[in-house]
């Protein structure tokens, strides 16, 4: 269906990770590279898709975020309230916190990318936090576009299949970055181990494992359990062309499964990651939902990551922290592949 050589794939893993050079490696190694293009706008996204292009010639796949706006539910005195105590890091890191309410936007920027992803004829279109339109799945299939939803339970599985998907990514709760769920967000927190089978016997659409994936073993289990392929993300974060910032890198290295931890503190949406301090003094504080959270906390994320201030930076990662390895794609997907 996708004309790959091998059932991997790189994860795209948004906020500049995914480079073209990633991407592009891992597709020429035979797996499927993908853009994580969540918080990219079209000019990003269409100069992206050109440098991927101009360096390999197999099939690669873009990756959105289904908006949910009318979920968003937010007064003014929350949102002067956060940003007071943002601001408190921000002094720290030597900036102000822009105050943020740009909801509708995130809806436009959606339609925007969309549109971007239509006129490139990506091969692959994959999506998380909800399913398509059925027009904008239609638009997709007059292009060739192979569709993938994300579901973490069974019935987001279901209503996928439903939908039309090609494919579907189970993502167990070991996996790193935000959760995929767009139902109740309890209802996304099933391990790979109870949620592949489960989703592989409910469905007979294909089923991509993702979720503390790390090495052939990972990718043999997870084809023992019904999987017809899977993604790794933390797996490709400390590879040389990964686009994360060398801090984020060194800090995977030397960290491990106990210390990943959930939060919302970054984005307003469950996200799993390295603890820090921010992550450790912002939990008992209550989020603004996603994305004026993330609007928020972006100076700070920035800042921190030109200072190199892991503190105060959204370190996501999988429970396999603890095997990922300095490396490169080339040679990542060749020990996958033949399991050395």
């Amino acid at each position: 269906m996708l004309n790959i050589t091998y059932p991997i794939f790189q994860a795209p893993m948004a906020g500049g990770i995914t480079t073209p050079e990633l991407i592009s490696e891992t597709s020429n190694c035979g797996g499927l590279g993908n853009l994580g293009a969540g918080y990219m706008d079209p000019k990003e996204i269409k100069e992206a898709i050109k440098q991927i292009r101009s360096l390999t010639d197999k099939p690669f796949g873009v990756n959105l975020f289904i908006p949910n706006v009318r979920e968003v539910h937010f007064d003014e005195k929350e949102l002067t309230a956060m940003t007071v105590l943002l601001n408190q890091y921000g002094q720290e890191l030597g900036i102000e916190v822009p105050v943020s309410n740009q909801v509708n936007n995130y809806k436009a920027l959606y339609e925007n990318q969309l549109e971007e992803v239509l006129r490139e004829r990506v091969p692959v279109a994959s999506f998380t936090f909800g399913i398509p339109d059925r027009e904008v799945m239609t638009e997709l299939r007059k292009n060739g576009t192979v569709i993938i939803g994300t579901a973490t339970n069974v019935k987001e599985a279901l209503e996928l299949e439903v939908s039309g998907v090609d494919i579907i990514v189970a993502q167990g709760s070991e996996a790193g970055g935000h959760r995929g769920t767009f139902h109740e967000e309890a209802s996304g927190l099933v391990g790979s181990m109870a949620l592949i089978p489960q989703v592989a016997d409910a469905v007979y659409t294909p089923i991509v494992a993702a979720g503390g994936i790390m090495d052939t073993r990972g990718i043999a289990a997870a084809m023992a359990l019904g999987a017809t392929g899977v993604q790794l993300g933390t797996a490709f974060l400390t590879c040389k062309e990964s686009g994360a910032a060398e801090i984020y890198k060194k800090t995977l290295l030397n960290s491990t499964e106990e210390q990943t931890t959930f939060t919302k503190a970054f984005s307003g949406k469950l996200a799993r990651g390295i603890g820090n301090r921010f992550i450790h003094e912002m939990a008992e504080q209550t989020s603004l939902p996603f994305p004026l959270q993330n609007d928020l906390t972006a100076s700070i994320r920035k800042k921190a990551a030109m200072l190199k201030q892991p503190d105060f930076m959204s370190l996501w990662a999988g429970q396999g922290v603890r095997m990922v390895k300095e490396t490169t794609v080339k040679q990542l997907m060749r020990e996958l592949i033949e399991g050395k």
